[in-house]
């Protein structure tokens, strides 16, 4: 299955980068570009792509707003977006998982992980490296009142179990199912089937929201 990418940057040299590593693999499409994000908008309408990469600091309209947009229940849409920034500590990245983005990549981060993060994305998984994205939710969750101002946060529909704050807890950490089960000594299915249900009791999207709500409530490491 070929996954359809919509970019989005104002600058013409990150989009021609990132469009040729993407489309040197097989499985990825670029369908379209934009360079703001009132573009980006009118793109993703128009095309429906199953990922957006989606720059922050744009004209006309900035990618955080542009991603609440797109992911917001009336848009009808089911466009996946990852957020692409420059500074590790950019201060738009937090209410963008917020939104329901699917993860972030720094734009030096290199061809393998932005790769990887399209394919998370399509499947409904998110990229999160513990080198970037754990310092990134280590220093915003210590930082809420500046950093998530603005963004409301998810109500917890119900109480997680111990194993699933256990679950919550590596997620935060930035591992992925089959490095969990290792560590817990389950089926891959298993930790599946707990992250499904800790998304669900959290009122969260994604595997992002999971970790941002860890941190917050102390489930991960310090």
């Amino acid at each position: 299955m070929t996954i359809r990418v919509l970019m989005v940057d104002d600058q013409e040299m990150v989009r021609r980068g990132m469009g040729r590593i993407l489309e040197s693999q097989p499985d990825i499409e670029v369908v379209g570009e934009a360079a703001d994000g009132v573009a980006a908008l009118e793109q993703a309408r128009l095309l429906r792509p199953d990922v957006a990469l989606m720059d922050v600091r744009m004209p006309r309209m900035d990618g955080l707003e542009v991603t609440r947009r797109l992911l917001e229940p009336a848009s009808g849409l089911t466009t996946k977006v990852v957020v692409v920034t420059t500074f590790d500590l950019d201060e738009y990245v937090y209410p963008a998982l917020r939104y329901g983005a699917s993860g972030f990549l720094l734009k030096r981060s290199g061809p393998t992980l932005l790769v990887e993060a399209v394919r998370a994305a399509m499947v409904g998984d998110s990229l999160i490296s513990p080198s970037i994205t754990v310092r990134l939710l280590r220093h915003v969750t210590g930082n809420g009142a500046s950093a998530g101002a603005g963004s409301a946060r998810p109500a917890m529909v119900e109480p997680l179990t111990k194993r699933e704050v256990e679950v919550a807890g590596k997620v935060a950490e930035g591992l992925t199912n089959a490095d969990i089960a290792g560590e817990m000594f389950i089926s891959p299915g298993t930790v599946k089937t707990h992250v499904a249900s800790i998304q669900r009791k959290l009122g969260v999207r994604n595997r992002v929201g999971i970790a941002v709500r860890a941190w917050e409530m102390g489930y991960a490491p310090s």
